[in-house]
């Protein structure tokens, strides 16, 4: 682990129990505030009415009023002696002055929430244990910011797209960032309100200084005309007493927000004014933050933090055991092995998918020893090297792989082959770029040739990780059969009817039509087959035209989803479901659309074009020969496009790729580019690593970055 990770992990297992039951008991306490600002004793229109009015009225209504006191919850309590002689402390109307509610005692269950959520029963040592274990929080959220920071690469990025390798990963982080201010304040201010506690910060004892001499100078006044009450809002006010007796040395006591002052009861003139210092003020707004008290709005957010946070404590935990339970006891010793995977994990995801290709190895008869990338070694009988790698943060290297590149240099070995798989997210603009140095390491050691090419995959694609499987066959002559349970569960699937016969041309490729799918979908969503009962499914781009459902397939010769889709008669039905796919839907506000296809690609672009009639759209469409393009004809809209642009790689006199042609019109593609258009691109990986070279090419000629306009979902790619 990191050193922020380790930190982040130890502090969270060390103090769980703790702040499970300080959310808890946060959780029921946030319901005091909000019940008290629903009752009619809040007042709220309190900048309205004056110190003086409300004093006025008092000694109207009331025999003797002894003080007034204005609450964290904006009630307004009043100690009296009624005009009938009973002593009273109501809740008043300071407008009126009227009664309007007996002071209510603290309801038992929020007695007993409050009395845990402070000292868990513990009196002096639970009141430590409670402000240590606020401390806790404090540095777990700050070593959750780190970790978070260090993953987007950096502040400027810290609320760019988050890639979504798992649910609880991608929920941690983004309720992370949306909580982090409120959890800051919950903690620092638990912090001080334990530190006062304990006498641990100044204290400060209010002292006025009056000089009595010469207070009858001024002439006498009516309470109504004392220009300090007068000048004095409700807002600003927290409690006044009244003096006890008539004698000039008795005299009113405001205390307001700031500050303190001595009012003479017969001129009305100030005595003495003392301000507070800075540390009474966070005291009180201390205890306005943590509690949220007068305020519903600030309430419901504490209730929202304390919930995220037994949250945090969940998926923290579930994202802990994914990276335990993604290790694998080796069957064969390291120096047994003639196949050595190394897999790079931050989280555990490409850990699993080591796992499931080790399982597979094990299968086909292959001794094979799986670890660490960090724990690289000297290895007797190996021949190959595979590395599964993630990609951390700014194109780093996941925790577990910090050193490899070091050991690479250092470790000798008889010659191997080595092959790497880098998994990372298009949403980052250094995507796969720790498995890039991988690569480039390994290629610079003498003793090390390469197996197969470095194969990147997008968002644990695990279609793209079959294909590199499939290559991985040919040279290890072997068959690899994938359990695709070990990275994913299965889908709940349903039964979908083919309604249309299958129509396959020179290239092996093939269209379903289903008329009758009653989930809802749209173009660029994706279908899960599951063929011939097996355990994990293979996805397919869809095209939605005039409510059929549309797939195109290529069969493959030993393709087990294609030959089952190709098999298919009219009438039986496939265990399928629907995958949706958001990122890849057609836009709403775009300028322009630019649609790149090669193959079976065109699938959800078919979909897309019947169904937009106002929206420019351009489209470029590579295909083997121009027999090729007999099976689109009836279902390609070219009257839709405003241009169409064909590029077949197989015919006789015009051999040529769509990155040919993107490569020609480049300026015009991104001149559409700096002007609101999307490009949308569906089809081979290795014609999107083509096109994006070119545009990256082309853009930072201009000082633009491709990543820019991905962050802008101006660039939008379905690709395997």
């Amino acid at each position: 682990m990191s050193i922020w990770r380790y930190s982040h992990f130890t502090l969270a297992v060390s103090s769980f129990l703790f702040i499970i039951i300080a959310s808890i008991t946060g959780i029921i306490l946030v319901f005091e505030p909000i019940s008290n600002q629903l009752k009619p004793y809040a007042i709220s229109d309190v900048s309205d009415i004056s110190v003086g009015e409300m004093v006025v009225v008092l000694q109207e209504e009331y025999e003797e009023v002894i003080s007034v006191e204005r609450n964290r919850e904006n009630f307004v309590i009043a100690s009296v002696i009624t005009k009938a002689g009973a002593s009273q402390t109501i809740y008043i109307h300071p407008k009126t002055g009227k009664k309007i509610g007996e002071v209510v005692e603290k309801a038992t269950i929020f007695k007993f929430a409050t009395s845990l959520h402070r000292s868990l029963f513990l009196k002096s040592t639970g009141r430590f244990i409670v402000g240590f274990v606020s401390f806790l929080l404090f540095l777990i959220t700050i070593s959750g910011m780190l970790l978070i920071l260090k993953r987007q690469g950096g502040f400027k990025k810290f609320f760019s797209n988050i890639s979504k390798e798992n649910f609880y990963q991608f929920s941690h982080v983004a309720f992370g960032r949306l909580f982090l201010i409120p959890l800051l304040i919950i903690t620092v201010t638990g912090v001080y309100l334990s530190l006062e506690k304990f006498n641990l910060l100044p204290k400060h004892k209010t002292k006025h200084v009056i000089d009595f001499d010469g207070l009858n100078s001024a002439p006498k006044r009516t309470i109504a005309e004392f220009e300090i009450f007068n000048s004095t809002k409700l807002s600003e006010f927290r409690k006044i007493e009244f003096p006890f007796s008539s004698d000039v040395e008795d005299y009113f006591l405001l205390e307001l927000k700031n500050k303190e002052i001595t009012v003479n009861q017969i001129t009305g003139e100030v005595l003495s004014e003392v301000y507070y210092p800075f540390s009474k003020l966070i005291s009180y707004y201390s205890l306005l933050l943590h509690t949220g008290q007068g305020s519903i709005f600030w309430s419901i957010i504490l209730l929202l933090a304390s919930i995220v946070t037994l949250y945090f404590i969940y998926s923290g935990f579930a994202m802990t055991f994914e990276r335990i339970k993604g290790k694998t006891k080796n069957r064969f010793s390291r120096d047994e092995s003639e196949i050595v995977l190394l897999v790079g994990s931050e989280n555990g995801s490409t850990r699993s998918y080591g796992k499931m290709l080790y399982k597979a190895l094990l299968n086909e008869g292959k001794r094979v020893f799986i670890t660490d990338l960090n724990k690289y070694a000297s290895y007797e009988k190996m021949k190959y090297v595979i590395v599964l790698t993630a990609t951390y943060g700014e194109g780093e290297s996941p925790a577990n792989g910090s050193n490899f590149l070091e050991l690479i240099k250092k470790k000798n070995n008889h010659p191997f082959q080595f092959s790497v798989v880098a998994f990372g997210s298009l949403s980052y603009p250094k995507f796969c770029q720790f498995g890039i140095d991988v690569q480039s390491a390994l290629e610079q050691k003498e003793n090390a040739t390469e197996l197969l090419p470095l194969h990147k995959i997008n968002n644990k694609s695990f279609e793209a990780f079959s294909k590199w499987t499939q290559e991985l066959n040919d040279k290890l002559s072997v068959n690899l059969q994938l359990d695709k349970r070990i990275v994913s569960k299965q889908q709940k699937s349903f039964a979908l009817e083919l309604s249309s016969n299958v129509k396959i041309n020179n290239d092996d490729t093939f269209l379903l039509t289903f008329d009758d799918c009653k989930k809802k979908y749209t173009s660029g969503d994706l279908l899960g087959v599951y063929a011939n009962n097996q355990t994990h499914e293979r996805l397919y781009s869809i095209a939605k035209i005039n409510n059929t459902l549309l797939l195109s397939v290529r069969k493959h010769e030993f393709g087990l989803c294609s030959t089952y889709l190709n098999n298919l008669q009219q009438g039986e039905s496939i265990k399928a479901f629907i995958k949706r796919n958001p990122s890849f839907h057609f836009p709403k506000t775009a300028s322009k659309v630019i649609m790149i296809a090669t193959g079976t690609g065109i699938a959800p672009f078919l979909g897309m074009i019947s169904e937009q009639k106002t929206t420019s759209i351009d489209l470029y469409f590579g295909l083997r020969t121009k027999k090729s393009l007999e099976l689109y004809k009836d279902i390609l809209r070219e009257d839709l496009l405003d241009n169409l642009y064909m590029v077949y790689s197989r015919e006789a006199n015009e051999k040529r790729y769509v990155q040919d042609v993107i490569q020609i019109q480049i300026d015009t593609i991104i001149s559409n580019l700096e002007n609101g258009a999307v490009i949308m691109i569906c089809g081979a990986i290795a014609m999107q690593n083509e096109v994006f070279s070119i545009l990256e090419e082309a853009l930072s000629k201009r000082n633009q970055a491709l990543s820019f306009y991905e962050k802008r979902k101006q660039i939008l790619v379905d690709c395997y």
